[in-house]
């Protein structure tokens, strides 16, 4: 497996991942899914921020981060999203992709990451704690998809000293 910084080039086969979650789960409370070029505006707008592993050729995983909320205050708290293929949970990628998405942020000169997830998804809720995110808020029905009232709890984890 090689992971590595996404690029343009990338973007149809990042965005069919992602739109897979979109669609078939309810990890994620967006309908909307990626076009190929509002995701290689995506990926241009998050250099060092954005990354795939991918194993002959084929992409696994993704994860990127962005800023938490506007402000200047919030500056050094930043969000990310992990995508995964169901084929590579379980393989150590995953943890690949947080290993860099972190430390990369934390040399940016960020202090703390932020994982906002659904409450349906029991299985990022574990991985997150098992990398040392504590939960610091759950946010009852405040997401709405197939019909049903999604929770949302957020995660956070001190990536840096500063």
């Amino acid at each position: 497996m090689i992971l590595r910084a996404a690029e343009e080039r990338d973007a149809a086969a990042v965005a069919a991942l992602w739109n897979v979650m979109i669609r078939d789960s309810l990890a994620t409370f967006t309908t909307v899914e990626w076009t190929q070029a509002t995701m290689a505006a995506r990926i241009a707008d998050r250099r060092g921020a954005f990354w795939l592993i991918e194993d002959g050729g084929t992409v696994l995983g993704i994860v990127t981060f962005g800023a938490f909320r506007s402000g200047p205050g919030y500056g050094a708290t930043v969000e990310h999203s992990i995508v995964m293929q169901a084929a590579a949970q379980g393989t150590g990628a995953a943890d690949r992709l947080m290993d860099r998405a972190e430390a990369s942020a934390a040399a940016q000169g960020h202090h703390v990451m932020v994982a906002a997830i659904s409450g349906a998804n029991p299985r990022a809720i574990g991985f997150h704690a098992r990398r040392g995110y504590r939960q610091t808020g759950h946010m009852p029905q405040v997401g709405f998809k197939a019909g049903r009232w999604l929770d949302l709890i957020l995660m956070q984890k001190t990536i840096s000293a500063r």
